[in-house]
């Protein structure tokens, strides 16, 4: 989590990369970030949860089966429910594989190992927003809600907090003080979730991630921060965290948001053996104008393949004609469409 855009605070070579980003809008590959992802255990009861808890609304339930689905997403005899849920303008996706069945989330993992990612909620009241989460019964990851201190001019005043799900997906829920944050965050209209402002990954390497989301994808950066002290330790759950965040955007959608962990380091690698079905999968799905191509440009600029190749879905079962699903260079999921 992070404010809006500030001066560079990194080191030169990378100030360099973020500054040609900066200058440039995006452009040709990405279009926009159309839905963020998650595999869950229950989708009738993930559904509820961000229905009745955090005020999504259900847009979409099916069913999907056959060679398109399997070659997508890398998983042989693959039957999926896919539940679309929407918070204001964006929207969320929930699977659950019927078949074949992944693991669940390991309850030893942590926020600064790079499996991680989250979304995070915006909020028009942070207090009433963790009264409603208390009294959902939620696991707590923040020892409460933060706010984060003025000293830092691109997060200050942010409150932030993190909680878990029904399968232990980490999820965040926001509230931006006036200046900070898309503008129509502050158009609440007695609403208390206003939608979704970003998912966050946990990176390595902020210039190696900068290279494929921005320099292959097009996604242009919108704002940097180095984010450190009590208050950010106790939003994250890990002692000792100074983090890099970078954001970007693509012309619509929410943002992607990098997280490079300066300190910890002892951050796990994302696991080598993971598969779509596992619930610690998320993938987020940017339209693209040419997906084959871009596919391989993000396979050079360090991304590997899940699905074996491109792939067509003749009956637009999941919105789309073409697909191609990939790993970041950290493990994460991407999903070009066109």
């Amino acid at each position: 989590m992070r404010g809006r855009s500030g001066p560079c605070l990194v080191a030169a070579p990378l100030c360099a990369l973020m500054a040609a980003l900066f200058a440039a809008e995006a452009s040709g590959a990405v279009r926009s970030v159309e839905t963020v992802g998650m595999t869950v255990s229950d989708v009738d009861r993930s559904a509820a949860f961000f229905t009745e808890v955090l005020g999504f609304a259900r847009v979409a339930d099916r069913e999907v089966s056959g060679p398109g689905l399997e070659r997508l997403q890398g998983l042989f005899g693959a039957r999926a429910r896919v539940v679309t849920l929407r918070l204001g303008e964006e929207l969320l996706e929930l699977t659950e594989y019927l078949a074949p069945q992944g693991r669940p989330i390991p309850s030893v993992w942590r926020s600064h190992d790079r499996w991680f990612q989250h979304i995070a909620i915006v909020v028009s009241d942070m207090a009433e927003a963790f009264t409603r989460l208390r009294s959902a019964g939620v696991r707590f990851v923040s020892t409460g809600p933060q706010r984060l201190p003025d000293w830092n001019p691109a997060a200050g005043g942010i409150e932030a907090f993190y909680f878990k799900d029904p399968d232990g997906h980490v999820l965040e829920v926001i509230a931006f003080p006036a200046g900070k944050g898309d503008p129509r965050w502050r158009q609440a209209r007695g609403r208390l979730f206003l939608g979704i402002d970003h998912t966050a990954i946990v990176v390595e390497d902020t210039a190696a991630s900068l290279s494929f989301y921005g320099r292959t994808l097009g996604m242009r950066v919108a704002g940097e921060s180095e984010n450190h002290g009590v208050e950010q330790e106790h939003l994250n759950g890990v002692f000792g965290a100074r983090l890099r965040i970078t954001a970007l955007r693509a012309s619509k959608g929410p943002g992607v948001e990098l997280l490079e962990y300066l300190a910890p380091s002892d951050g796990h690698p994302y696991p080598p053996d993971s598969r779509s079905a596992d619930l610690w999968h998320w993938q987020v799905r940017m339209e693209s104008d040419a997906v084959e191509e871009d596919a391989r440009a993000a396979r050079k600029a360090g991304g590997s393949w899940i699905s074996p190749g491109e792939v067509t879905l003749p009956d637009g079962g999941l919105g789309f004609r073409l697909g191609a699903l990939l790993r970041d260079p950290d493990g994460h999921a991407v999903l070009l469409s066109e």
